[in-house]
């Protein structure tokens, strides 16, 4: 597991918006631990302000537009690419207008004034989205599909492709963040010639030119047609029978595809946690990329603590025997099995239910369910080696309850389930007393939860 991060000082970045045409300034400030990335439009009179979470997406044509009541910001993505693959999860974003500049169309400046203001580690550790199981969002209108994958890190594959002699079918992989700096920051977004006429008609790329997009002319029209898309974007005119790039090419052969791999991360990142999974993504734009966004937002706002990860093949922390060395528990109260996880304020314990415990001779001999007081009970010795961890000579303490509050129990748990428990240190320790969130799963829905109060005592 790793920490979050912030910028170490603010910076401000300037320039024209893309659709608004307006001169803008977008200041980047540090944040605290837990704070997320969060805009603020100090244009207006009430500074509101807003998360950059999917559930504010309320506009996806040529960019991403979040709205809260009257407050709107648009053309977010690629400063949200760059803060994701930098690492950043805590950062307040101010803008004094209704969308960020477009700068020359990539990340690349956001990237470089990242790395200038430098990144500072916090104390708080990282909340990932762990993908546990295949996901898919698919568009059959447009052909669109994004689909994402488990994996121990996060990497992305994109594939686009459009009826055009210029540009038709390409990919992009990025394997590691690592390589974003150097692979994908730099890449800009592109238009068609052909589509400039309408995006202006919805009053959209006021700001464009050739110095902010990949311009490409791919199907020929009259000059005079030409001539006035170029006067429309006050630039030059040009020989209308010559196709291609119409700003001098591209930095990579594959440059659109990614840029389409930047707007991915940045739509994604509105999850607001950083993901542990493969993403491939089919024909993506910020339509299916906010929708599978606001998807994943749904299901994770059903489950405030995501279920750890257990992997069996791997040796525990602690085992039974080293367990024993520290609870004073013996058979048949000892609730913990194995221990798989153990950081300065987070404990992951395990317990395999059997047909053989005792307590399933009465509770009940038809109908074994475990006694939710034992769920309880299980998870507190869990939250107790996590508090023994912290003292000289462990084996010399005890820890004993001082309260439980807010205990739920969402489903049973029957012989052959595994229980895994995660509980949390959500103050620090004063006095020798800890609380704790305690929580409960099985097959990755939690079937418990419950607040602790526990007071380590010396043993006499």
């Amino acid at each position: 597991m790793s920490n979050q991060n912030t910028i170490k000082q603010a910076f401000t970045l300037s320039g024209k918006g893309l659709h608004s045409g307006l001169e803008i300034n977008l200041t980047f400030l540090p944040a605290p631990e837990n704070h997320g990335i969060k805009i603020k439009r100090v244009d207006l009179a009430e500074q509101p302000e807003m998360d950059a979470v999917a559930e504010y997406v309320a506009e996806t044509t040529r960019g991403t537009v979040l709205k809260k009541g009257e407050m709107q910001v648009s053309t977010v993505e690629h400063a949200l690419s760059a803060l994701y693959a930098l690492g950043i999860d805590n950062c307040m974003l101010e803008v004094d207008a209704p969308e960020f500049p477009i700068l020359d169309g990539s990340a690349k400046y956001y990237v470089e004034q990242i790395q200038l203001a430098g990144i500072e580690e916090q104390k708080a550790e990282k909340d990932y989205y762990i993908v546990r199981k295949k996901i898919e969002y698919c568009i059959p209108e447009t052909g669109a599909k994004i689909t994402i994958l488990p994996d121990d890190i996060f990497s992305v594959d994109v594939h686009i492709g459009f009826d055009s002699p210029i540009l038709n079918n390409q990919f992009a992989s990025l394997s590691s963040l690592d390589n974003y700096t150097t692979e994908i920051a730099s890449a800009r977004t592109f238009v068609f010639v052909h589509e400039i006429e309408y995006l202006a008609k919805l009053n959209l790329i006021k700001g464009g030119d050739l110095k902010n997009a990949i311009v490409i002319y791919d199907k020929p029209i009259s000059q005079t047609d030409y001539d006035k898309l170029a006067d429309l974007m006050d630039q030059p005119h040009q020989d209308a029978t010559r196709l291609g790039y119409l700003n001098g090419g591209v930095k990579f052969p594959n440059e659109p595809a990614r840029h389409k791999l930047l707007d991915v991360i940045g739509d994604l990142s509105l999850i607001g946690k950083p993901i542990k999974g493969k993403v491939i993504a089919t024909f993506p734009g910020h339509k299916i990329n906010t929708d599978i966004a606001k998807q994943i937002r749904k299901e994770l706002k059903k489950q405030e603590v995501q279920a750890p990860v257990y992997d069996d093949t791997i040796p525990p922390v602690l085992d039974v025997a080293a367990i024993r060395k520290l609870l004073p528990h013996r058979w048949p109260f000892l609730m913990v099995d194995k221990i798989i996880q153990m950081r300065e304020k987070v404990i992951v314990g395990v317990k395999n239910v059997t047909v053989n415990e005792t307590f399933f001779m009465g509770h009940f001999p038809d109908e074994p369910v475990m006694p939710g007081v034992l769920l309880v009970e299980a998870m507190a010795q869990t939250g107790g080696l996590l508090v023994l961890n912290s003292v000289d000579e462990p084996e010399r303490y005890s820890t004993y309850f001082l309260k439980i509050d807010n205990v739920k129990f969402r489903q049973k748990v029957v012989p052959g389930d595994t229980v895994i428990f995660h509980l949390e240190m959500t103050e620090p320790m004063r006095r020798g007393c800890a609380i704790m969130k305690g929580t409960a799963f099985v097959g990755g829905k939690i079937v418990t939860e419950a607040e602790f109060m526990a007071q380590i005592v010396k043993n006499k």
